[in-house]
């Protein structure tokens, strides 16, 4: 390269603030000394996990105005005051599902000529994702659904993750857990639902398979985690098929009912595609036998395939009730006829050194080598959203989306 090619990384703006950062200092130390091509800028930020000055001590250079660099990076999304005209970001944008509560934000970044790269799509040639904060997710998302429990039945008090220092802390903290005999049931088989698994082990609960977690009852709590040809089916009647799931889940019905009527904790950690069924309905949970009091959605798909998740919850204020019959939200813990539901969108920035560093390194080992090779294995073509405000051909999907057509 003739130049060096700059990376500037961003202080987080989205409300509620996020801590997490994409880059900390050890590994943005680590990125230049393995790449001396690259220089890294740091944005000041009072918000985040790591202080400013733990940049500055390992020599990094703080920088407000970052309109110089190559690549703007961040965790979660970019408030629209905020963007540079026709310059490239790469965060978690949560745009290429169509979500409503982000077409402000995909349209704004067109028409400021910007090119827009997703964490969530950098992947390698099949399709595996190569950065991800999924298990962290799993890992407090399980948490929360623990301390939603210890609340609803006052058998046992955690402290909120974020309270913890770091991980060790939190984990230190599951001996006061005193489940009664419940099942417990984790959806997905990703690095999300195997950091939920790694809590459930820490409190050494039995796993059981799908078959026994729907027809034995148990004198202890269970836990059970269940993969997509477990709760959908082919419409045609033919056997589930994991590339026709893929390419078509449109062509599949859900088979996740049966579920509803035995599970008592539901910890929602699978990928949701939106042509994907629902999981189940409103009026499935009006069923007498609906027996499922706690969702911890991590996946928080919205709308999504769980329709007790009515919004996000936040850090600060994590749980919110379902009322099945009303179909309305109300106080956490009001009555216990409702599905409580924990829905935080960034459950990783509950522990946001322990996931920051994680995320950081796979960014330094996978990603970054990509942008000095000329992309030679098409790792930041697969990412791109957006080039010079245009949709690229692989989401082109997205025009009616971007033109503000629901």
């Amino acid at each position: 390269m003739d130049t060096k090619f700059k990376i500037g990384v961003l202080k987080e703006t989205k409300t509620p603030p996020d801590k997490r950062v994409a880059l900390p200092p050890n590994q943005a130390l680590e990125l230049i000394k393995r790449f001396p091509d690259i220089e890294v800028f740091i944005q000041p930020s009072n918000l985040r996990c790591y202080k400013d000055s733990e940049f500055t001590d390992v020599g990094l250079t703080l920088k407000e105005d970052l309109s110089n660099c190559d690549l703007l990076l961040g965790v979660k999304e970019v408030k629209i005051p905020y963007l540079i005209d026709n310059k490239s970001y790469l965060f978690f944008a949560h745009v290429a599902k169509k979500q409503p509560h982000n077409q402000e934000l995909i349209h704004a970044m067109a028409s400021k000529g910007i090119t827009l790269l997703d964490h969530e799509y950098l992947t390698d040639k099949n399709g595996v994702r190569l950065v991800a904060f999924g298990h962290w997710a799993g890992v407090v998302g399980a948490y929360n659904a623990l301390r939603a429990r210890g609340i609803r039945t006052k058998r046992y008090s955690l402290p909120a993750a974020h309270d913890c220092h770091d991980y060790k802390e939190m984990i230190h903290e599951l001996r006061k857990v005193n489940l009664d005999p419940k099942k417990i049931l984790i959806t997905g088989g990703g690095r999300v639902a195997n950091g939920a698994m790694e809590i459930f082990k820490k409190i050494h609960l039995r796993e059981v398979t799908p078959e026994e977690f729907l027809s034995n009852e148990f004198k202890e709590p269970i836990i059970c985690r269940i993969d997509p040809w477990h709760y959908a089916k082919r419409k045609d009647g033919k056997p589930f098929d994991w590339d026709y799931w893929v390419n078509n889940p449109m062509e599949h019905e859900s088979s996740f009912l049966p579920y509803t009527k035995v599970t008592d904790i539901l910890v929602a950690c699978h990928y949701w595609d939106f042509r994907s069924p629902v999981f189940f309905t409103k009026e499935d949970m009006h069923m007498p036998d609906f027996r499922i009091s706690i969702v911890a959605d991590v996946s928080c798909d919205i709308p999504g395939p769980i329709p007790s998740t009515l919004r996000a919850s936040t850090i600060a204020d994590p749980f919110f009730d379902f009322n099945p019959y009303t179909e309305k939200e109300e106080p956490a813990f009001s009555n216990e006829k409702n599905v409580t539901v924990m829905s935080i969108d960034n459950l990783p920035g509950e522990l946001p050194r322990d996931a920051s560093e994680d995320f950081g390194k796979t960014l330094v080992d996978k990603v970054f080598p990509h942008f000095l090779c000329g992309d030679c294995d098409g790792v930041i073509e697969r990412a791109t959203i957006l080039k010079n405000g245009k949709l690229t051909e692989k989401y082109a999907y997205l025009k009616d989306y971007l033109e503000g057509k629901k």
